[in-house]
């Protein structure tokens, strides 16, 4: 008889055997198979788990990246068109001094709102916000000076395109729909 002291000896069983066991248990087919692990013998390593990189988010990126360039570029393209149209002369460090505020701001903007656009509420945050631009956008371009014209005219389109882009289809004719009838009650035609 052996005592509490003395232990008995470990039966050493070989490891494609204990494959073998286990598969004829049964057992691995309840299981649900999301991520088979191994089992940790002498010497493995359990990997550290999954940490954020850059190449999870490399789509997310990708995606905002194809929206931030041609919305940079619109933004500089209503800079220089609302300069022409003033007879002002565009230089370089106008644009320059323009876009280094204004297209960071915007970089973040259509990351973050072209990641959760499918979202109820986001859409309903950009209709509102697109309504705004574009009433406003509007509202500055029939009543506001030139000077204000000069200032708030290039980020307002570029903001309202890229939401009306942005939206889905309903609520980007809703949107389209509601600035009209704020130009209606304004009188702004």
């Amino acid at each position: 008889m052996l005592s509490s002291t003395e232990s008995s000896p470990a039966i050493d069983i070989p490891q494609d055997e204990q494959w073998r066991l286990i598969k004829e248990s049964g057992v691995l087919k309840q299981v649900d198979p999301v991520e088979p692990e191994l089992p940790l013998g002498e010497g493995s390593v359990r990997s550290p788990p999954r940490r954020c990189s850059l190449t999870s988010h490399a789509p997310e990126i990708f995606n905002a990246v194809l929206l931030i360039t041609p919305f940079s570029f619109l933004l500089v393209l209503m800079e220089i068109l609302v300069y022409n149209q003033y007879g002002q002369e565009v230089n370089l460090k106008t644009v320059a001094d323009r876009m280094i505020s204004g297209i960071p701001i915007l970089s973040v903007f259509i990351f973050y709102t072209s990641r959760y656009k499918k979202d109820r509420r986001v859409q309903r945050v950009l209709f509102l916000m697109g309504t705004a631009a574009g009433s406003r956008m509007l509202f500055v371009v029939q009543r506001g000076s030139y000077l204000l014209n000069m200032q708030q005219c290039p980020p307002l389109i570029t903001l309202w395109v890229y939401i009306v882009v942005q939206l889905d289809l309903g609520l980007a004719v809703l949107n389209l729909a509601a600035v009209g009838i704020f130009v209606w009650w304004k009188q702004l035609f």
